[in-house]
């Protein structure tokens, strides 16, 4: 385990040395004797006592003056992991305001004359991450509801506000629902239930779009069972298809999970088409494209105000709504962005300039690439600056501080409301403590050992040996030093 010593400590030392102290008043005349090892300091001594390997970096500072109180590596750059979406969440209410709302569209783009249209129909997607089969059911019914009963044209599906990502982080496993597609069209957070149960003639298999009231089957994804061992999942990318094989050796007699989308407007044309024709509209083969047109909108489809959004992205630590917020946040800043990466760094020259956060470069919006880096007193600094607009406190969630056994205890003096990063050897968190006394406190805590990381095969990544108790520890030394800090500073 290496924590690094903060560096204004040692600068302050290599001044007195340099100011002529007594250590350098004469050249020694003999050899000096071994010198007695130099004593931990409390905090690397909490660092040390955790058993966590690899590197510990920590910054905590007064919320209201900014004053560092505390600092171990502040300025050495690790994985800031989900971390990362506490500023994506500063970034889009910047770009866009809390009250901004998605629009989904449906548009006809010809003439209509006694409810058929004579030209094409258009499902526009308008960068909504919480678009979802319940919401394309009732843009379905509003769009029968306005008379429309026939379409001769051909049913487009437009997922070009946002530029196309295959995988959020390529490095993933291909069956991880968390490391979808991104495309400026989404549905169900772009993931596919897969549902299985054994049967005398083998496994019977379902692909839905399921939410609480609609479970429409879904073509565009499609599963066999193939019996084998191992790999459990394979992945083959269609034209116009998401093919899945699993083995059957892995399924047990019956089970579910979702599976992430390749082809987001596709899997989300697919979904529309089975819900108009419930309202007696039959639509064509969906056709994606990327041009916007024109023509008159029939239905609009609008999100929850973009602060709720980000309270539950916040939440549940979605990687998809944070990776199209900031995408969209990058849009009406910058223009549209090139790629998911090209916004990411969008948001980390942003980040530079309006917090000072010259350590930190993101390669995406969600912290899910270990390829990110941030410094803790980065983020501290950024958090200061949200404190006094009251921007990011009322959103973040309340860290549960636990006892000795590891229940949660409601009862200590420490309130929390931070945002946590989890990462396979990567943990981190970031966020507001306030003391009983009230003072509040921001911090950043990033632990990662990079090495034991490096080494995990792609095959493995979902639940790699060791992880899980490697996190355990960094978790626990997390509430150690927010305890510290209480004792500390909080009062």
């Amino acid at each position: 385990m290496r924590s690094h010593v903060s560096r204004r400590a040692f600068l302050g030392g290599a001044a007195s040395l340099a100011l002529g102290g007594p250590a350098l008043a004469a050249a020694p005349q003999t050899s000096l004797r071994p010198q007695a090892r130099v004593k931990r300091s409390a905090a690397e001594r909490v660092i040390a006592s955790s058993g966590l390997s690899g590197e510990v970096a920590y910054a905590v500072g007064d919320a209201s003056t900014g004053e560092i109180l505390e600092t171990v590596g502040g300025e050495v750059r690790l994985p800031p992991a989900s971390v990362a979406k506490g500023l994506t969440a500063l970034y889009a209410l910047a770009a866009l305001g809390p009250d901004h709302r998605y629009e989904t569209r449906l548009i006809a783009d010809g003439r209509i004359e006694n409810g058929v249209l004579h030209g094409n129909l258009i499902l526009a997607g308008g960068c909504d991450p919480t678009l979802d089969t319940e919401a394309l059911a009732q843009m379905a019914k509003q769009l029968r509801e306005s008379g429309l009963h026939e379409v001769r044209g051909i049913f487009k599906v437009y997922n070009g506000a946002l530029p196309h990502t295959r995988s959020i982080d390529p490095d993933q496993p291909d069956h991880l629902g968390y490391s979808p597609a991104v495309s400026g069209i989404a549905l169900n957070y772009n993931r596919v239930h897969f549902e299985w149960k054994r049967g005398v003639k083998g496994y019977a298999v379902t692909m839905d779009a399921r939410t609480k009231n609609y479970r429409p089957q879904v073509g565009m994804a499609r599963m066999q069972v193939v019996n084998r061992r191992v790999p459990v999942y394979t992945y083959d990318e269609a034209a116009r298809l998401d093919k899945w094989t699993v083995a059957s050796q892995a399924l047990g007699n019956g089970g579910a999970r979702w599976l992430p989308v390749r082809k987001p407007a596709h899997y989300a044309g697919d979904v529309f088409q089975t819900l108009a024709r419930v309202n007696g509209i039959v639509l064509g083969k969906v056709n994606v494209t990327q041009a916007r047109s024109g023509g008159a909108i029939l239905v609009r489809h609008q999100s929850a105000p973009l602060v709720d959004i980000l309270r539950g992205m916040l939440k549940y630590s979605n990687n998809l709504t944070a990776e199209m917020v900031g995408m969209s946040a990058t849009s009406a800043l910058f223009g549209r962005p090139a790629s998911l990466p090209a916004s990411a760094k969008s948001m980390s020259d942003w980040a530079a300039e309006t917090y000072g956060m010259q350590n930190t470069l993101l390669v995406d919006h969600s912290g899910l690439g270990d390829g990110s880096r941030m410094a803790p007193e980065d983020l501290v600094r950024a958090l200061v600056a949200a404190k006094k607009v009251d921007e990011l406190q009322p959103l973040l969630k309340r860290f549960p501080m636990r006892d000795s056994e590891g229940r949660e205890n409601r009862a200590h003096p420490i309130r929390v409301a931070a945002k946590t990063g989890t990462l396979n050897f990567v943990s981190a968190l970031g966020g507001y403590a306030t003391g009983a006394d009230g003072r509040d406190l921001a911090f950043a805590i990033f632990t990662a050992d990079m090495e034991k990381r490096g080494k995990i095969a792609r095959a493995d990544r979902e639940v790699p040996p060791g992880a899980r108790a490697w996190n355990r520890r960094s978790r626990r030394l997390q509430q150690k030093l927010i305890e510290r800090w209480g004792a500390l500073y909080g009062s």
